[in-house]
């Protein structure tokens, strides 16, 4: 596989990830939306999605729930590895504040999370959404919790 190299403001060297780093259609959600989850970092999470005409609003940008999904996957992805090297361990949003900045053009839109703080029962993370052109179209910042085991059967 090829390697792409883009340089994001805020984002330096964001690289099209090996396959065996990249999470496809693990859900419903996913798989309808259509975006991709990245775990090659270890530490934040990050999804992309090629937005396209069914990512749009009827003003043809990037559908706001649309870039809040982004940024609640890469955020609970990120939380994900603290304890779970695959991202697959199950977190849940208890609650998440977007902030929209600029609105999301076709191409390529990349969302990622990263760890500001927490301990053992609830994490604080923070989210960007940028484009692949280095514009940032919405940030966030939530509280996320572990899914407990025993919650999971």
């Amino acid at each position: 596989m090829a390697t792409r190299t883009t340089t994001l403001s805020g984002l330096s060297n964001l690289q099209q990830p090996d396959e065996k780093h990249l999470i496809r259609d693990e859900t419903g959600t996913q798989t309808l939306i259509g975006y991709v989850v990245d775990i090659s970092d270890g530490a934040r999470g990050r999804c992309y999605l090629d937005v396209g005409p069914q990512h749009t609003n009827r003003h043809n940008v990037l559908h706001g729930g649309i870039a809040a999904a982004m940024l609640d996957n890469a955020c609970g992805c990120t939380g994900s590895l603290t304890v779970d090297a695959t991202g697959t361990a199950p977190f849940l949003t208890l609650s998440m504040t977007t902030n929209y900045i600029a609105p999301g053009r076709p191409g390529r839109i990349w969302a990622t999370g990263t760890l500001r703080g927490g301990g053992r029962a609830t994490l604080y993370i923070d989210g960007e959404l940028r484009h692949e052109d280095g514009t940032l179209i919405a940030t966030c910042t939530g509280v996320f919790k572990r899914v407990p085991q025993e919650k999971l059967t």
